[in-house]
């Protein structure tokens, strides 16, 4: 199975990682940045990711 490692957020940001974990902490990073009060779990950004 391929990692998923891009995430495109809503506001027009790609958010990348080189692996699913980095992924995941470089997406909650730019949430708690960006917007902030919006909280996903690994599942949940693994899901909206490509």
């Amino acid at each position: 199975m391929r990692q998923k490692t891009l995430l495109r957020c809503p506001c027009g940001e790609e958010i990348r990682g080189e692996t699913e974990d980095l992924l995941v902490e470089h997406a909650q990073k730019h949430l708690a940045q960006a917007h902030p009060g919006r909280e996903y779990d690994r599942e949940m950004i693994l899901f909206m990711a490509q």
